[in-house]
């Protein structure tokens, strides 16, 4: 069997790259983010994973890699990765749909946790030594808008359906006619607002495509319920950071929970770090024990299918950005 050449765009001493000892035999791999260095070995490549880069070396380098039959993203998100080139080109492009989506849904479901019960007020209160009674609400009966029902918005719709929420979700595509047992309801885009206003926790889970970027801004934030609490754990631009600050500020909405922002990482000054009404994860929501190994995992798994012969898993739809 000829070797497999792999070009791995990373620094050669980031962490996962260990676990590419794993990959089946016989293989030749390359490790570098040197442009010089990548250039010289695009040519003899077969398979190029993207590892934890921002794609600017991917597309230096994807005219000289002619020889380039599939692209791997270690990320789930690839907006940074699409140039139009690799739109164009037909080279198949896979990402780390799936890997991630557990563990963002357990930090929606924590983060709509810290709200019900007002965990920062017992914390507070904690620290002060201040016995101090109060209600606390349920999350059973209460309505979930979903912002995209991928592989993450999927498992948040499980787990709080597990708990007794109500779930609704906005999807890309009209809605088929098969019947999902977790969704009350399913939304089209020009259904936003009116989902919105239904919801008592709203959770953004969308990828970022031109259709996607500033989504939800600042007329959006005015159908919400001044109860209701917003969670993103797709990407930062889906969202105008402004608005939302000046929904919290203005108590359109009662909080938001963020893992992801539009720049990162978030400037000390950004007024998040200074709002209660907040709880804020530096984009480490998904780094849960493991995630780098589980992320190599599927993509050695993706690559025995590629030496077989057989189709590759979690393609991405390079015109739809996802």
């Amino acid at each position: 069997m000829d070797p497999i050449t792999l070009l791995v765009i990373s620094s050669p001493h980031y962490p996962f790259l260990r676990f590419l000892d794993r990959l089946p035999q016989p293989v030749t791999v390359f490790t570098g983010n040197d442009l010089d260095f990548l250039k010289q070995h695009a040519p003899e490549a077969d398979v190029i994973l993207n590892g934890f880069h921002d794609g600017s070396a991917l597309r230096a380098i994807l005219p000289l890699a002619q020889r380039a039959k599939w692209i791997h993203a270690l990320s789930a998100g690839v907006e940074k990765v699409l140039s139009p080139e690799l739109v164009e080109s037909p080279i198949p492009l896979t990402n780390g749909r799936g890997v991630f989506g557990p563990a963002l849904a357990e930090f929606s479901i924590a983060a709509m946790l810290f709200f019900a019960k007002d965990l920062r007020r017992l914390i507070r209160q904690q620290e002060a030594a201040r016995w101090e009674q109060f209600d606390v609400a349920f999350l059973r009966d209460q309505t979930l808008g979903l912002v995209g029902y991928g592989g993450i918005g999927r498992e948040v719709a499980r787990l709080a359906h597990a708990l007794g929420m109500k779930v609704m979700a906005l999807r890309r595509r009209t809605p088929s006619s098969e019947n999902d047992p977790v969704l009350e309801r399913s939304f089209t885009r020009e259904q936003l607002n009116e989902m919105l206003s239904l919801s008592d926790y709203v959770v953004a889970a969308a990828p970022l495509t031109p259709e996607t970027q500033g989504m939800i801004g600042y007329g959006e934030f005015h159908f919400m319920k001044s109860s209701a609490v917003f969670i993103n754990v797709g990407r930062g631009a889906v969202v105008v950071e402004q608005a939302l600050i000046a929904a919290l500020n203005q108590a359109l909405l009662r909080g938001a929970a963020l893992d992801v922002f539009e720049t990162e990482p978030l400037p000390a000054d950004h007024p998040f770090y200074r709002m209660e009404n907040v709880l804020l994860s530096p984009h480490c929501a998904d780094h849960t024990t493991g995630w780098m190994e589980l992320a190599v995992k599927q993509f050695i798994e993706n690559f025995e299918r590629f030496r077989s012969g057989q189709p590759l898993e979690y393609i991405v739809d390079k015109s739809a950005g996802y």
